[in-house]
């Protein structure tokens, strides 16, 4: 029964043994070095950071017998004891247990005298900010002019609840949370020093569960060993996390990436088995795609774990546009899952939305069925018979694929509006004009003064986008010149501007707009009017 809990097992004895917080430990190796020390440190952080750990390292430093750089030396008789606890020079204190003002009175009755073995006398109390107004204020008067034998060193998780008559009085230091890769490699350190066969992958979900506590993660990490007998491994991970299987997750996916909502519910109730957190589940979904769109993105920071293949062929298989919109439809429903009627619907509800907001295919999908003309006896409303619709179809020459007969039998800017294109793809199609089409290439005009849209990228989702569309592999070349056509750019403003023409003619013409006129004195302020859409 003498096995140690490894966050204290491995607590750091030294400051280059800290973890991250580097801007706290080089401010007081040099203040050590130098010999500019403050009477007073304020220490602030979340749980796990490290705050009373360098606060006990400060004070070693400061009584060791043989500092060297700021560093304590960790081998004198001050130092060991301050290790096993039992330097009387060090007056550590739990402020959530000693609130009353009495118990500030006593602790600061020996404050006077001189230490008994070191340098100074050091008050070390955390979590400070659970005084009593009235401890605070037995507190200042020794804080503000304290003897010169006195060091005080104040931790708190909660600094807004800390007078700021005694901030004023301190040296204050904000200790971050750690990033996951950080945490990942001190507890990577600690089992090989164990000797413990791990896992990548199992340190990374140990890492990200912590939040940015080292102490958590480290005490997650022992309940890991406990739970895989030695082992750690992530699928025993998530088991004792009661997380969700990342299989499950990819899953869930490749299924929204190829649209299959059956393949979508299927993999939701493979989940539910597992009683798993749904606020949970819909977070790490979010997590994925984040990590899918930064891989889209900026290739070279996508993690380099196990997970990093499958990453990028999703960042390949989805549109930014897809990602961009997934991700945001599940942030905006994490707003919702508490109203659900339950979590299971409101996770179901939420990738349901994802899927009937998708844009893909949709303009094909979606595009009317050529309307038969009807005959002159015959009203719009009444109905046609099954059998008369399907020959009327077979009649009417099929428009998706398009007819490759050439150029000029398919309109290029009717051809765009079927197309799924966006972002600066879309621009650089808007500026080109078809020159020619057929069954192996097309070849597109782009005007010379929009050259600069001219891209491999842009190039290359055009020409997927042109292929989707006509269902054949057609290879796509732009040239720059002069079409003297115009370009759909160019039709777009048009239309604007004869629809804005035809909208100001009217307002123009438009009697009570007159009669205003006339009455009020008023007038039309140019550029206001807008066309009815």
């Amino acid at each position: 029964m003498s096995y140690q809990a490894l966050a204290r097992k491995w607590r750091p004895r030294r400051f280059s043994e800290i973890t991250g917080q580097s801007h706290v430990v080089r401010a007081l190796r040099n203040a050590l070095a130098h010999d500019r020390m403050h009477h007073a440190y304020l220490f602030t952080g979340t749980r796990g950071v490290g705050k009373t750990t360098i606060a006990r390292i400060l004070a070693k430093a400061l009584n060791c017998e043989q500092p060297l750089d700021g560093e304590p030396c960790c081998r004198c008789e001050i130092c060991l004891a301050v290790d096993e606890g039992r330097f009387v020079d060090l007056i550590e204190v739990d402020a959530a247990s000693r609130t009353r003002v009495e118990d500030t009175r006593e602790l600061l009755e020996n404050a006077q005298y001189a230490p008994s073995r070191g340098r100074y006398k050091i008050y070390l109390i955390d979590e400070v900010h659970m005084l009593s107004g009235h401890s605070f204020n037995a507190l200042l008067k020794t804080l503000e002019e304290p003897p010169p034998h006195i060091k005080f060193l104040l931790a708190t998780t909660d600094p807004q609840k800390v007078p700021v008559t005694v901030l004023s009085r301190c040296l204050q230091f904000n200790l971050k949370k750690l990033p996951a890769d950080q945490i990942e490699s001190r507890m990577t350190q600690v089992l090989e020093a164990e000797a413990l066969d791990f896992d990548g992958e199992a340190l990374h979900l140990l890492a990200r569960a912590a939040e940015g506590s080292l102490r958590d993660a480290l005490s997650l990490l022992d309940q890991a060993i406990a739970y895989g007998g030695g082992r750690v491994r992530a699928a025993d991970v998530e088991g004792m996390l009661g997380g969700v299987a990342r299989h499950s997750l990819k899953g869930m996916v490749e299924a929204l990436v190829s649209g299959d909502a059956q393949a979508v519910m299927a993999e939701v109730i493979r989940l539910s088995e597992a009683a798993p957190d749904f606020a949970e589940v819909l977070k790490a979904l979010l997590s994925l795609f984040h990590r899918i769109a930064l891989a889209q993105q900026l290739p070279e920071t996508a993690d380099q774990d196990e997970e990093r293949k499958w990453i990028l062929a999703q960042a390949e298989a989805l549109s930014p546009e897809d990602v961009q919109l997934y991700y945001q439809i599940g942030l905006m429903g994490q707003k919702d899952l508490p109203w659900a009627p339950d979590p299971r619907t409101g996770l179901e509800m939420i990738l349901l939305r994802m899927l009937a907001f998708r844009p893909m295919e949709v303009a094909e999908q979606r595009v009317p069925a050529p309307k038969a003309s009807a005959s002159p006896g015959r009203k719009a409303g009444n109905s046609v018979p099954t059998s008369e619709v399907e020959t009327r179809e077979q009649a009417v020459p099929a428009e998706d694929p398009p007819a490759l007969e050439g150029a000029g039998s398919l309109e290029w800017a009717a051809l765009l509006e079927r197309m799924r294109l966006s972002g600066m793809a879309k621009e650089l199609a808007h500026h080109c004009v078809m020159q020619h089409l057929d069954d192996r290439r097309c070849v597109l005009m782009l005007d010379e003064g929009f050259e600069h849209l001219k891209n491999d990228r842009w190039h290359a989702r055009l020409e997927q986008a042109l292929q989707a569309v006509l269902k054949q592999s057609v290879k796509l070349e732009i040239q720059v010149g002069r079409s003297g056509s115009e370009t759909p750019a160019m039709l777009h403003r048009r239309r604007q501007e004869e629809e804005l023409a035809a909208a100001e003619k009217a307002i123009a013409e438009d009697e009570t707009v007159r009669t205003l006129m006339e009455t009020f004195d008023a007038r039309v302020v140019p550029g206001t009017v807008k066309p009815v859409k």
